[in-house]
């Protein structure tokens, strides 16, 4: 099977990005062939035999010319232009999407249209909902200014998006949010998906309120796989956990304000954050807390192994994040907020704890708890060795299955 993988971005960047890479990998491993679409980029790792790109375009700093602004985030020709020779060449069974809107845009359904008629081959085409993209502007669910959880648009509709400035702050930025997302639910674009997975039941839901998605929608829980140097760790060991761990962006978004006031609070624990981003500066002056910087691989694992409990404080509707996976399936216990796809992956009570999101008091009061009572400790890690979640094989087996058949059958 031919499978041309779609995402605006063709280097590391982020979980999308991680599911991409090892998608395509697993599938040329096992004798499918895979390339990629997206943007240019000095980073670029994948890419396909036409070496056909569209130019790099950052929508957050706005560096495109302003005449053409409206017209690339809406409707791209360029993308258009730049996928035809990638069609042609490479006649792809299956076309995956991932994160396409602003830079790609909807425009390269139109064009794998044009390719289907020119050759009288229908492509089954497969969307994975990364974020609330379609049914949400700003892609987040959130109400930017006041930083906090918002479904307005799926409750009045995308006009919700330019009184709330909700993307960047903007208002020119939110009201071209607002015509992208009402012209193409305006022309039954997303009519051409065959088939949306959701890495979340929440996502689903969401998503499932858009009636031209309602029949197209599958749950499939992201994969992650565990290395074999950490798996005979034992529960006892949890004893030698001297640290709580974070790890992840540094942004509002992810809670780190809330865990960082947690922290002030607690100067007798010690934090780890591993990550990086705008509130680097802010994590940098809390005396308790170890700012380990960006680390990945076998460095990010031991990390996680060796912590007595990792912290997910997040206070958006997160789909379905690695970092809550990781943690347990390294037997690590998880503190986190019950927002958004979170409750699904972790066991309150089990594997971990909830706390209502951007709640400092409850999220203090947990993180006492936890930290003085090893035995629960060592109960919830136990707890973690039960926890099975999708290897990349076992995903990729289920893809295939959706990519063979084209449509939502099952998992709904």
């Amino acid at each position: 099977m031919k499978v041309l993988i779609v995402n605006k971005f063709l280097y590391p960047n982020g979980g999308s990005e991680t599911y991409i890479f090892k998608i395509g990998k697993w599938l040329a491993e096992n004798g499918h062939e895979a390339q990629y679409f997206g943007m240019e980029h000095e980073g670029r790792i994948v890419g396909n035999r036409a070496e056909s790109y569209t130019s790099n375009m950052d929508f957050h700093t706005g560096k495109i010319g302003r005449l053409l602004y409206p017209f690339k985030i809406i409707y791209s020709l360029e993308a258009r232009r730049k996928l035809r020779p990638v069609l042609e060449d490479f006649a792809p069974d299956v076309v995956h999407l991932n994160n396409f809107n602003f830079q790609l845009t909807p425009s390269i359904l139109y064009e794998i249209e044009r390719y289907e008629r020119k050759k009288g081959k229908k492509i089954r085409i497969i969307y994975t909902a990364h974020d609330y993209q379609l049914v949400c502007p700003n892609h987040l669910l959130l109400r930017p200014r006041e930083y906090e959880p918002c479904e307005r648009c799926l409750q009045n509709g995308f006009k919700e998006c330019i009184r709330g400035k909700c993307i960047h702050g903007s208002l020119v930025k939110s009201i071209l949010g607002y015509m992208e997302a009402e012209l193409y639910k305006k022309l039954h674009v997303y009519r051409k998906l065959d088939a949306v997975v959701c890495p979340s039941r929440f996502l689903r839901d969401r998503l499932a309120q858009y009636e031209d998605l309602r029949d197209k929608l599958l749950v499939m829980h992201n994969f992650v796989d565990r290395k074999d140097m950490l798996e005979e760790r034992n529960p006892q060991e949890r004893d030698a956990g001297r640290y709580v761990l974070y790890f992840g962006r540094f942004c509002r978004e992810k809670g780190v304000g809330t865990l960082l006031q947690v922290c002030r609070s607690l100067p007798q624990i010690p934090f780890i954050f591993a990550g990086s981003g705008p509130m680097e500066e802010e994590v940098n002056t809390v005396e308790n807390v170890e700012n380990c910087g960006f680390v990945s691989g076998e460095a990010l694992y031991r990390l996680i192994a060796e912590a007595a409990f990792c912290v997910i404080p997040s206070e958006w509707y997160e789909n379905c994040p690695f970092s809550v996976m990781e943690s347990q399936i390294y037997g690590t216990p998880v503190l986190a907020s019950a927002i958004g796809g979170i409750p699904e992956l972790v066991k309150d009570g089990e594997t971990g704890e909830l706390f209502p999101p951007g709640n400092v008091d409850a999220l203090r009061e947990k993180t006492k708890k936890l930290w003085k009572d090893r035995k629960l400790l060592e109960k919830y890690t136990e707890n973690c060795r039960s926890v099975r979640f999708d290897t990349t094989e076992e995903y990729c087996k289920k893809l295939l299955e959706v990519y063979e058949h084209g449509r939502a059958a099952a998992g709904k």
